[in-house]
């Protein structure tokens, strides 16, 4: 037989301890309240929560112009899809402006990734849009309130861990289906299509019922501004002598194809025409700076507190769990290189912008990809360059307004379908399907679900079937079966490769069990535990019985090289009486020796100690 060497792990035990206390080990309530008062209170502590007090020390005057060019152009972004996606989401194009600045002040503070633009997103819009058609824009500000409240206790309760139960797998297909969906939306307006929709099966349904009323002038308005702003994408790729100039034309591609349109419409206008279909009215000024509403009024009836909350439903638990997986997403891909991302300080950050922006009447929002790369890619040097993205939003808000109304609704349609084109992640579910062909269903799973009985709906279902398909893989672990003859004696070794938990407990048993049935002269089952850190009650209880089964059959079993101190004193603490069949050595060779010795001695009721032959 190949001797089967022990590997080298951090192994708490090489035998048998002389000790016999086995008990659990909890620790001092009073010791870790009294840990947990020093660190909260501690300067490190005070500036890993506001993170400001930590880089505005070592902020240099130098960085100030590099910070401003990047928050001008990032708030050259974010003001004409702030409005586009407040018409996403079915609220007046002003509440995308609302939303757009107060973020962005607040991130200044507790933001950790310098990269990272908090405001209204393509995704957050459209999961708040169905609970706010055809009912007052005061049911997205409670949801706001309520989506930062619910964000920022998952933040001080250190709870950033649950976002890794959100696969790649999942979030790609919730991406795509979001960037179809939201496109599919914007297909009425680009076309100037008569009817609604906004929901996938009902936007298209509604294309096909009326696309004979197609208007030709929006029709071309919309599809070439979406050539337009690929090809000022394409011209940022330039690398010729006018290469700073052609990245900044392309990074202000939104604002110069909104403002193109604009003059168009008015052009037009003044000449007595109107061929598109306009933005129309935005309410001018500034927000009023006031608490989140906890009542509203619809159809001349006052709906009170709870009416709203129970209206809202499921996105009071959807909105801050999608808020929470982009913020941490595009931290994740923006943070310095060396730095790891803290997930709770970016629920902390996220959750209190959107409190605060429920104080100004903004609908939900959270970290945008697009304008975060934006900023990335503009150089930022630190989250201070969100003071002049919030500036620039405010100047519009208190300047732009009345110019905001001849902004054709194709040409905002386009910039969203524009921008949608980027989140398509179908070469990520070709290159999962290149590498690991299994984990394509839970991306096709989440892409049609989401597609079909709504985004809140659909991610649920996409992290269910991935928990499942975790559970089903826990469930049927390797293990290993080497058979081997040693004299007048056959020898099976049993190697799970995981622990022993409740999922994979039958499986097993069932596995060994079965072997030795097949194989009846099999008469020592040596249990080898060098993988084994872990054994829950369940599986406890399953492996004594099957011990005593196989002893009942005259079968000797042993537990070799259960090294981890874990599972060694579960087993002590459930049947002290398997003492004797723990064995430990070097390689399969020494422990055919021993069992040897145990033959030739049978009144030795010794536990072996490592042999060093």
């Amino acid at each position: 037989m190949s001797s089967v060497p022990l590997k080298k792990f951090n192994a708490d035990y090489s035998e048998i301890p002389h000790d016999d206390d086995y008990r659990e080990q909890f620790p001092s309530m009073g010791n870790l309240v009294k840990r947990s008062a020093q660190s909260c209170c501690s300067a490190k502590m005070l500036k890993r929560r506001i993170p400001v007090a930590s880089w505005a020390p070592k902020y240099k005057t130098k960085f100030l112009f590099e910070d401003l060019v990047a928050g001008v152009t990032v708030g050259l972004t974010a003001i004409p899809q702030g409005i586009a996606y407040a018409v996403v989401a079915g609220l007046p194009p002003q509440y995308g402006l609302y939303s757009g600045f107060m973020g962005s002040f607040m991130y200044i503070f507790f933001g950790s990734c310098k990269a990272t633009t908090i405001g209204p997103t393509a995704i957050m819009a459209l999961m708040t849009q169905p609970y706010i058609t055809g009912k007052s824009p005061d049911f997205a500000v409670l949801l706001a309130f309520l989506s930062g409240i619910i964000t920022l206790i998952l933040g001080l309760l250190n709870l950033g861990f649950l976002v890794q139960f959100i696969s790649t797998s999942v979030i790609s297909g919730f991406t795509t289906a979001a960037a179809i969906t939201i496109a599919s939306g914007q297909i009425k307006s680009l076309l100037g299509l008569p009817g609604k929709g906004t929901e996938f099966l009902e936007a298209w349904e509604n294309f096909f019922k009326n696309v004979k009323y197609t208007k030709w002038q929006d029709a071309t308005l919309g599809i070439s501004s979406i050539v337009v702003l690929l090809l000022l994408k394409k011209c940022g790729e330039h690398r010729g002598r006018w290469r700073s100039l052609a990245k900044y034309i392309s990074l202000s591609r939104n604002a110069i194809i909104v403002f193109a349109g604009v003059l168009i419409a008015y052009l037009f206008d003044i000449n007595g025409m109107v061929p598109f279909q306009l933005t129309g009215e935005i309410a001018r000024g500034f927000p009023p700076f006031t608490l989140p509403p906890f009542s509203t009024t619809v159809n001349n009836e006052t709906i009170g507190f709870s009416a709203m909350l129970s209206e809202l439903g499921s996105a009071t638990i959807a909105i801050p769990l999608i808020s929470i997986l982009e913020t941490v997403t595009i931290a994740t891909i923006f943070c310095e290189k060396g730095s790891a991302v803290d997930a709770t300080q970016e629920m902390i950050a996220c959750g209190l912008c959107n409190i605060v922006n429920s104080f100004v009447s903004a609908m939900p929002t959270t970290g945008s990809f697009t304008r975060s790369a934006v900023n990335h890619s503009s150089g930022v040097r630190s989250p201070l360059s969100g003071l002049f993205t919030g500036g620039l939003v405010l100047m519009a808000l208190g300047l732009l307004t009345s110019t905001f109304y001849y902004i054709p609704k194709s040409t905002l349609a386009a910039v969203i379908i524009a921008a949608m084109f980027g989140m398509v992640e179908f070469h990520e579910i070709w290159e999962t399907f290149k590498t690991k062909r299994i984990d394509v269903i839970p991306i096709l799973v989440t892409l049609f679900a989401c597609l079909f009985i709504g985004l809140e709906y659909g991610i649920l279902v996409g992290v269910g079937v991935n928990l499942l398909m975790v559970l089903l893989s826990s469930s049927r672990p390797t293990i290993d079966l080497e058979h081997s003859i040693v004299g007048e004696h056959e020898l099976l070794l049993v190697t799970p490769k995981q622990n022993l938990i409740f999922t994979c407990a039958d499986f097993f048993r069932y596995k060994t069990v079965k072997y030795v049935v097949q194989n009846r002269h099999v008469d020592w089952i040596a249990i080898n535990g060098e993988y084994i850190q872990n054994v829950d009650m369940t599986a406890m209880k399953k492996l004594a019985n099957m011990i005593d089964s196989l002893q009942d059959q005259g079968k000797n079993v042993v537990l070799w090289n259960w090294n981890h101190k874990a599972a060694f004193n579960m087993v002590m603490r459930y049947r002290s009486d398997l003492r004797n069949l723990f064995k430990f050595s070097v390689n399969s060779d020494d422990l055919i020796f021993q069992l040897k010795s145990d033959v030739k001695s049978p009144n030795n009721n010794h536990v072996s100690e490592v042999i060093t032959r």
